[in-house]
């Protein structure tokens, strides 16, 4: 393991420059605001005004519980703004254009295509559309850009192998299936079939666990779902034992300490378990998780590590090569990007 070195002269290379792969992406929650007010006018839907009066709104004060509800209000209501092909494609474009600005050379953008099938004739459409947009966006931004599909817990086990099903036929553009909101409702095992379906068709097992709810919870996942990668996973540092077992499995967290402050899971960014859970071994991939709610995009993660945590440059370019270890990107565009980190290490600090 690297050590620490948070000497300022050895800090300050550009962050935007340093390559990396962006896992941990919701397809509604990366809107820019200015995206979201114009969707919001052009289809006529009022958002509340604890949203409109100040971006990014408050959502939790130190551990607030109602944090997690008042997101999902507010993600609800950004949600029921798109409404249109065209909608859906400016996302997915949205996405891949800002990620590219903040040097991802890979993102895999979550979406459960139920959301937005009432205004494009089904699910399977509207997965067709997050698809070819995926790959034309992708193309037009230089970054490759794979889809997982997400099932929810707050709906039945059996909608989410329906799910899975369709995540199957689509294997190639689809690169994993997820499961995603509130982690304290719904019987985790109950999922396990879906992920089973999943899993046969070659995807990539991404469930969120370890957020909401503390070790146990991750230990629970691992058991049931088999992720490849834990959606947050942060938990886990609360448990010598569970994450030993983390590390030890290759399971690899997505991390986004911009959305585990606001919130409400810690109550500030320093106590976010980066520096532990770096230090046991875990390999990470840093997220931006919904920038439309939390405030922050990809390089401010980043940016919390070095600031708040004290990571070296090293060590902020072998969190960048973990998130590609641990993504769904091809062997090709590993490889380039495993070089190009190579390179911003390289140059000399500004």
């Amino acid at each position: 393991m690297t050590s620490r070195d948070t000497s300022p002269s050895r800090s300050r290379r550009d962050l935007d420059a340093l390559p990396k792969a962006h896992l941990h992406l919701h397809f509604t929650g990366s809107m820019a605001f200015d995206t979201l007010l114009d969707m919001s006018v052009t289809h006529g839907v009022r958002l509340p005004d604890s949203l409109r009066r100040s971006w990014p709104p408050q959502l939790a004060s130190a551990r607030d519980e109602r944090g997690w509800f008042r997101f999902q209000r507010l993600y609800d209501a950004a949600r029921a703004c798109v409404r249109s092909e065209d909608d859906m494609r400016r996302i997915v474009d949205e996405a891949a254009a800002s990620d590219a600005r903040e040097g991802s050379r890979w993102l895999e953008i979550q979406v459960d295509p139920t959301s937005y099938a009432p205004f494009v004739g089904g699910i399977t459409p509207a997965l067709e559309i997050v698809l070819d947009e995926a790959a034309r966006a992708g193309e037009r931004h230089g970054i490759g850009v794979g889809v997982v599909v997400a099932a929810s817990r707050l709906r039945h086990p059996f909608d989410a192998r329906t799910l899975a099903r369709l995540a199957a036929k689509n294997a190639g553009g689809v690169v994993g299936f997820g499961l995603s909101n509130d982690e304290r409702r719904g019987d985790t095992s109950a999922f396990a079939p879906a992920f089973r379906i999943a899993r046969n068709a070659g995807l990539a097992s991404l469930p969120h666990g370890g957020e909401l709810l503390g070790a146990d919870a991750v230990s629970e996942t691992l058991d049931a779902l088999h992720p490849t990668r834990l959606g947050h996973g942060v938990r886990s540092a609360e448990s010598p034992e569970v994450l030993a077992r983390v590390v030890d499995a290759g399971v690899g967290l997505e991390v986004c300490p911009g959305s585990n402050v606001a919130l409400g899971v810690y109550e500030s960014a320093p106590e976010v378990p980066l520096r532990p859970l770096f230090d046991a071994g875990a390999r990470m991939a840093l997220g931006a998780d919904d920038p439309l709610l939390f405030g922050s995009r990809l390089t401010d993660q980043y940016r919390t590590a070095r600031d708040v945590h004290g990571f070296s440059d090293a060590e902020l370019a072998q969190l960048a090569r973990d998130s590609f270890t641990i993504s769904n990107a091809p062997a090709d565009v590993v490889a380039a990007a495993d070089a190009d980190i190579d390179a911003w290490l390289a140059a000399p600090p500004a």
